[in-house]
């Protein structure tokens, strides 16, 4: 076969070349115009192919110093990279079901409505909220960061009646006032934020779900940068839904999203008056999809991202590997180093209690009299190495520097520091 192709190639060219050489003679001046116009009157394309994609990718090797996606390990990228198989054959089914015996590991839950979401940890944050509010629900939310915003303003999007609670960035909530909040506004939902990584806060969960619990209201937790770096027990805390993203301490590349539900967020969802806002989100499709439902078939719901699952299920093979109090332990040890390096640099930390800092995300203080883009973008320029400024009601006030996952090494932390000792060394202070 392979002789007869090249046969064949070797034929179309020199018939390519006879003609080319046909053309190059007296009547090739006359002949060019003439078949130009001929082939533009035989086209019906007429937006051209872009010269962009007409020349190979590049992707530049950049430390991912920030507060996610941070850098994959070379295992999870070789698994995104194998052969593409059915999103609905047998062989799937089973990378799904290792997925969802790994997620609940991480989780530390034994719920069988443990899926993963097609999509980034947002696609997960609307699941929770379209599955388990109805419009005109009350629905409380705690607001220390952006993550608490865009909770309250899906629940609101979706028709909830919302009430927030807000503390500056950086501020915790107390569970007395917690209660007291729940006790006023009678939620079916209250959200809390585990790790807010716009703030660099990872918020104490103890005791806030037996408060759910005593005024039945149902507890979701945000964990998308938290999780992996820092302990979180979804069932021994007492949290009805937990959800996060892939991209962060997890190793995996962005695009999936890991949720769970326990029985009293299935008994709220699963006997609502009205269908979910969203069908691509209805966790009565999404149950059945990945097998949780108890049916004896999967039926048809969307098309998952087949390599973003097999890079999810070789990150929670590594995790596994390693054991999640390593894992918890070694964050901490690694954001312990960096606090010592950056205290020394003359910086300021931005959350002053080291128990209520992020380990995978740590915030300094803006340094005095400097612009932070000019410092970030030295770093990107000089480094090679994203860090980043606030988000939401933080920026302005914080540079956020992330080691979470593959990237959380001492000799990462010392990489960033000598990145940031460099800038500010060269970087001229806009301001007294």
């Amino acid at each position: 076969m392979q002789r007869a192709l090249f046969s064949r190639s070797a034929l179309l060219a020199q018939q390519a070349a006879a003609a080319a050489a046909a053309l190059d003679g007296p009547l090739a001046a006359r002949g060019a115009p003439m078949l130009q116009r001929l082939d533009r009157s035989m086209s019906s394309v007429t937006v051209p192919p872009p010269s962009c994609l007409l020349r190979p990718l590049e992707a530049p090797l950049r430390y991912l110093f920030g507060p996610g996606p941070s850098n994959v390990p070379p295992r999870v990228l070789a698994a995104q990279g194998r052969p593409i198989i059915g999103h609905l054959h047998p062989e799937m089914y089973e990378i799904m079901n290792d997925i969802k015996k790994g997620v609940q590991y991480i989780f530390q839950t034994e719920n069988n409505m443990t899926i993963v979401m097609s999509g980034s940890g947002h696609a997960a944050m609307e699941c929770a909220v379209f599955n388990t509010v109805e419009p005109g629900e009350s629905v409380l939310v705690a607001i220390n960061g952006i993550w608490g915003e865009r909770v309250a303003e899906i629940a609101e999007r979706m028709g909830a009646n919302v009430h927030r609670m807000v503390k500056a960035p950086g501020g915790f909530f107390t569970n007395k006032e917690i209660e007291q909040a729940v006790e006023k506004h009678k939620p079916v939902l209250f959200f809390l934020t585990h790790g807010e990584s716009s703030a660099g806060l990872c918020h104490p969960m103890d005791g806030v779900g037996d408060i759910c619990r005593k005024h039945n209201c149902l507890l979701l937790v945000d964990t998308v940068a938290s999780l992996g770096a820092a302990p979180i027990f979804m069932d021994k805390q007492n949290i009805d839904i937990l959800y996060t993203g892939s991209q962060k301490a997890l190793n995996a590349p962005p695009g999936t999203a890991p949720i769970s539900f326990n029985d009293r967020a299935c008994q709220k969802m699963f006997n609502r008056k009205t269908k979910p806002v969203s069908y691509l989100f209805d966790m009565t499709h999404l149950s059945n999809y990945w097998g949780c439902d108890g049916q004896p078939a999967r039926i048809y719901h969307h098309t998952g991202p087949v390599s973003g699952f097999f890079a999810l299920r070789e990150s929670l093979a590594i995790l596994s590997e390693r054991g999640l109090e390593a894992s918890w332990k070694k964050h901490k040890e690694v954001a312990a180093y960096l606090y010592r390096g950056l205290e020394d640099l003359g910086l300021k930390l931005f959350i002053p209690e080291r128990d209520l800092r992020l380990p995978s995300v740590t915030t300094i203080a803006i340094p005095e009299g400097y612009e932070w883009r000019e410092l970030l973008a030295y770093m990107m320029k000089h480094h090679q190495m994203e860090m980043t400024g606030g988000l939401g009601p933080s920026i302005g006030m914080v540079i956020r520097i992330g080691l979470m996952g593959y990237n959380c090494e001492k000799t990462n932390a010392d990489m960033a520091l000598h990145a940031l000792a460099d800038a500010l060394k060269n970087c001229k202070k806009s301001r007294a």
